[in-house]
């Protein structure tokens, strides 16, 4: 077969492609959808032909005329893609060149797509960070919604899947909302690291034609430049950045789904049938389907995150073919992302918490440390206090009896310091009303919380639309 528009015969091959090989060898099927950032890429290289000597500005302008047709077309759904076309540069240029003849082949003087293909990615990296950490705002503005809605709504809670103390349903819901809060203030960090642009570094060793690449920088949006060119025509830390990052927000995603899954199974939230599936044979099934998908594509996250890691390691400098395996884990990676928040954001806005079945788990038993508490504010060491209290629940246990209806007699005989105000222990509004720290689960604290919140989301909403 044909080597395609790049290796024409008479040059450095002397013999077809193996068709195998073509297909092996072309990303033209994924990396089509940076047509976009390419072309933008390709409007300013051709603005700087013009500094370089390159071409005069009426060949710069038709040029540019050339590329905005191309980009209607693609913009229009009707570029044709031809099978020589091996990638997303190699069809461009060969679409200018049909709409404007042999000038087009003028365009890739001093580039190489080394550093045309590192500049595409990082374009495109960037505008979808920006993207989902849009989205992401949306997910917490529905968490800050369904935590004050269930601020006032007590709930148990758990470590180790074994009844705790009490805490406020909002408590909980903020609990998922923080280490969200943390994930985009980390996919903030990395937009600057991914902002840098690396064209005009040409295919390793810079651009022969004296690029200004701080004026390329400026034009295409860029942050800044790229400080060294073998560097930068393989650096793909940005993408890894990317990767471990959407593998820890799944994974966040993922324990946010854990809980509902089981809450769901006791009833005590529900989940809207927009977010659940049936069963092909038992007509009573309502599945959280939504949620086991959130929960299982945190591992797939992680999968992807290893291994273009692993493809890196041995990797000499400079540009690797090698490096063509970024863009199919990436592209699928935010791809993900974006659908795993925006069925995160919808669970979230539309799930119903039943007051009643959510209280159900609640037993006084989650009140034995402040009943420890209580001792410790009469003086008595929490170690000791612990043990007294450890000593109490035996009792309960051993005797069949509820730890909030044992005796005032019973509970001395444990503990002499033990007074009458001790049944003012029982109550679970004043456990949590007690804790009323900073991130506490009191009413106070938690209402700080998704202030906030609510703070925070319009801080990071200033910061997108300003970028």
């Amino acid at each position: 077969m044909s080597r395609g528009g790049l290796f024409g015969p008479g040059g450095r091959f002397s013999g077809s492609v193996d068709p195998v090989m073509e297909k092996f060898n072309a990303s033209i099927g994924f990396d089509k959808r940076m047509w976009e950032e390419d072309i933008n890429g390709s409007i300013s290289y051709a603005k700087s032909l013009v500094q370089m000597g390159v071409v005069t500005s009426a060949e710069s302008e038709q040029l540019i005329e050339g590329l905005g047709k191309v980009k209607e077309e693609w913009s229009s759904n009707t570029f044709e893609l031809k099978p020589s076309d091996e990638d997303i540069h190699t069809a461009n240029e060969r679409r200018l060149t049909e709409l404007i003849g042999p000038l087009g082949g003028k365009l890739h003087t001093g580039r190489s797509r080394n550093d045309q293909v590192a500049t595409d990615t990082r374009l495109y990296v960037v505008k979808m960070e920006r993207a989902i950490a849009s989205h992401l705002l949306d997910l917490l503005a529905a968490g800050a919604k369904l935590a004050g809605e269930t601020k006032s709504v007590l709930c148990p809670g758990y470590t180790h899947l074994q009844p705790a103390q009490p805490i406020r349903f909002g408590h909980w819901v903020m609990s998922h909302m923080s280490p969200i809060m943390r994930d985009v203030q980390r996919l903030l960090e990395m937009i600057p690291r991914a902002d840098v642009c690396p064209l005009g570094c040409g295919a390793l060793a810079g651009n022969a034609f004296g690029v200004d690449r701080e004026a390329l920088a400026e034009d295409l949006g860029f942050g800044g430049v790229s400080s060294n060119s073998l560097d930068s025509v393989c650096d793909r830390d940005f993408v890894v950045e990317f990767l471990f990052w959407h593998a820890l927000l799944l994974t966040h995603l993922s324990q946010f789904a854990e809980d509902v899954i089981v809450m769901n199974l006791k009833k005590e939230v529900l989940i809207s049938d927009a977010y659940a599936t049936g069963s092909s044979l038992m007509p009573q099934k309502k599945n959280p389907d939504a949620l086991e998908l959130l929960r299982g594509k945190a591992g797939m996250a992680l999968g992807r995150q290893v291994g273009f890691t692993a493809t890196l390691k041995g990797l000499p400098r400079a540009y690797n073919k090698d490096l063509q395996e970024d863009k199919k884990g990436l592209f699928e990676s935010i791809d993900t992302t974006i659908d795993c928040v925006q069925i995160a954001t919808g669970v979230m806005g539309t799930m119903k918490v039943d007051n009643a079945k959510v209280g159900l788990g609640l037993c006084m038993e989650m009140l034995a440390t402040d009943l420890a508490d209580y001792l410790v504010r009469k003086g008595v060491p929490f170690r000791e206090t612990h043990h007294i209290s450890g000593a109490v629940v035996r009792v309960a246990e051993e005797t069949g009896t509820d730890i909030s209806k044992l005796t005032l007699e019973q509970l001395r005989e444990v503990d002499g310091r033990f007074e009458e105000d001790v049944m003012e222990v029982w109550n679970y509004e004043k456990s949590v009303e007690r804790k009323s720290s900073t991130g506490g689960t009191a009413l106070k604290a938690v209402e700080d919380q998704i202030t906030a919140l609510n703070k925070f989301i319009e801080e990071i909403d200033s910061k997108l639309k300003l970028s």
